[in-house]
């Protein structure tokens, strides 16, 4: 968790590196989230529609930014977390998410969050609201 006494403007959280997707991330997370779309796990399947194979759950990616601010504040103090999905996330890929406090004003802090590929694919971008005082 941060000190937030000192949250402004401009402020970033720590970013959180993740290791890369694989297909064991893939099956663990179809079992943890229910979601079985073969295309997230049956290679066939991903390449009966044009894709060279799978891709990760957008939930998935959607999860982890809100690790990055969980990891920053109190579970509680999160009063709105917004996503919209941008790009497929491909199996090996190495995720990591960032966030930047935009404004505070009446003691809850407007975050700007991405997720975010080494080659500078932007797979999700997202907003959120934080109590901090």
């Amino acid at each position: 968790m941060t000190t937030l006494e000192k949250v402004e403007a401009g402020t970033e959280l720590p970013p959180l590196e993740l290791p890369p997707i694989t297909r064991t991330t893939l099956a663990l997370f179809a079992g943890a989230s229910g979601d079985h779309n073969p295309i997230h796990i049956d290679v066939d399947v991903a390449k009966s529609v044009g894709l060279d194979d799978v891709f990760a759950h957008g939930m998935l990616s959607m999860a982890y930014l809100g690790r990055l601010l969980t990891n920053w504040v109190l579970q509680e103090q999160i009063r709105t977390y917004r996503v919209r999905f941008a790009a497929i996330t491909p199996v090996h890929a190495r995720p990591t998410c960032t966030g930047r406090v935009v404004s505070v004003e009446d003691g809850l802090a407007t975050l700007e969050l991405a997720v975010t590929l080494a080659d500078g694919t932007v797979i999700l971008t997202g907003d959120a609201v934080v109590a901090v005082n």
